[in-house]
């Protein structure tokens, strides 16, 4: 049985990536990973593929045994993984709650890690993973200091990873969009501490331009020259200077 599975594929950018792989390649299955189960089950109406509607919180590391034990009754072929399940908290680290702050690195960084660890042994040569990084992955951004941290996480591994599965085949894709609009934003957002955007992007369009970069075997997925452009700048200008050009544009001293 050949198989995609899909975490956070109740929204956003998961539930694009759902669609486009239901559009893309030939499975027998697309596992969608999500705790809200009536929007699992609403996917399947848009997608040829049968969708397995798995309900899990991958916060709770019980979800993992769960998805250890499925992948070993199935004993599937994993043709892509795709972790797209993640939040953020926007606001200054001191006042934004110790819970949720937590969070963020079980859900986009451990969860994540978990997921490429036990889905490889069902992966085969010419399979892969895509794991969804952010902009702020390439530089420690003030007011949004824990997720950021935990997308520069995600890329690191992702490109330490795919050098690792290079003699296996298996190719490992990192996707770093900009700002998008998703459910991700009513999260994220608390108050106006974060108020300068300065260009948005769609869930659906960031999803395309990572299946066209994914077919051409890139490691990297940025959506927009602007967007390019400032991660080829924040890898020269000292990131003390990045650091206050960001503040600057939020208003922050």
């Amino acid at each position: 049985m050949k198989i995609a599975v899909v975490t956070g594929a109740s929204s956003g950018m998961g539930r694009e990536f759902v669609l486009a792989v239901d559009r893309s390649y030939q499975l027998d299955e697309i596992w969608v990973i999500a705790r809200r189960t009536e929007r699992l089950k609403d996917l399947q109406a848009q997608c040829a593929t049968k969708l397995r509607a798995l309900s899990w919180d991958l916060t709770d590391r019980e979800s993992f045994n769960e998805y250890a034990d499925l992948l070993k009754a199935e004993q599937p072929q994993i043709r892509i993984l795709i972790n797209a399940a993640g939040y953020g908290l926007f606001g200054a680290f001191e006042e934004l709650p110790l819970d949720g702050q937590l969070g963020i690195p079980d859900l986009n960084d451990k969860a994540l890690t978990a997921m490429c660890l036990l889905s490889l042994p069902y992966m085969q040569e010419g399979d892969e993973i895509v794991n969804l990084g952010s902009n702020s992955s390439w530089q420690p951004v003030p007011y949004i200091a824990v997720y950021a941290a935990s997308k520069a996480y995600v890329l690191s591994f992702s490109r330490a990873l795919g050098r690792e599965l290079k003699r296996r085949g298996v190719h490992v894709m990192c996707v770093c969009p900009g700002w998008v609009k998703t459910e991700f934003m009513d999260r994220a957002v608390r108050d106006d501490t974060i108020r300068y955007y300065d260009r948005w992007y769609t869930a659906e369009d960031v999803v395309a331009r990572a299946m066209r970069d994914l077919k051409k075997r890139k490691t990297v997925s940025i959506l927009g020259a602007p967007v390019r452009r400032q991660v080829r700048l924040v890898k020269h200008l000292p990131t003390a200077l990045i650091m206050n050009v960001w503040c600057k544009q939020q208003g922050k001293s």
